[in-house]
């Protein structure tokens, strides 16, 4: 079965010195949709010595059934954003790298559970149109299920 997806590529953007106790500070500037006139390797959009921006192209975003959630918790968030995932290069402290790229909030969330660097960027329309048009096609909310009052069970599941 194919999954929807997009190519799309990753604008990551680094501040030497912002502060006295850093080096660099590292943000994903913007995501925005792949095209082959990108090429397949990163490279150096700007760099006036104080701020970098480098283009990392490459990325492929599918969708799946399984995160329509987390894809509709970003879009009825009031302002829906990308997900990224990005790294400190281990050899070279001045380099990060974006690692992957989501829509969906509780995937975001997972990696943020797990200690990663995790940046959101708005969302462009066009890309919002095609993400809600998926989620409204496959996304079903669980029916809330009534819960009992505590009196009507019997005392022994009963939570203090």
């Amino acid at each position: 079965m194919d999954r929807p997806s997009i190519n799309v590529a990753v604008v990551m953007e680094r501040e030497a010195q912002p502060n006295r106790w850093e080096d660099w500070r590292f943000a994903v500037a913007e995501v925005v949709e792949g095209e082959a006139a990108f090429g397949e390797q990163a490279r150096v959009l700007r760099d006036d010595g104080k701020h970098r921006r480098t283009l990392f192209p490459g990325f492929s975003l599918s969708l799946f059934r399984d995160e329509c959630e987390g894809y509709y918790l970003n879009l009825t968030s009031g302002a829906p954003v990308w997900f990224v995932v990005w790294r400190r290069d281990d050899d070279d402290p001045s380099i990060a790298r974006p690692e992957t790229v989501s829509l969906s909030y509780n995937e975001a969330g997972r990696w943020l559970d797990a200690q990663e660097h995790v940046d959101n960027v708005p969302l462009g329309a066009d890309v919002a149109a095609w993400l809600q048009a998926y989620t409204d096609e496959h996304y079903k909310p669980e029916p809330k299920k009534r819960k009992r009052p505590q009196s009507f069970l019997p005392p022994e599941q009963r939570q203090s």
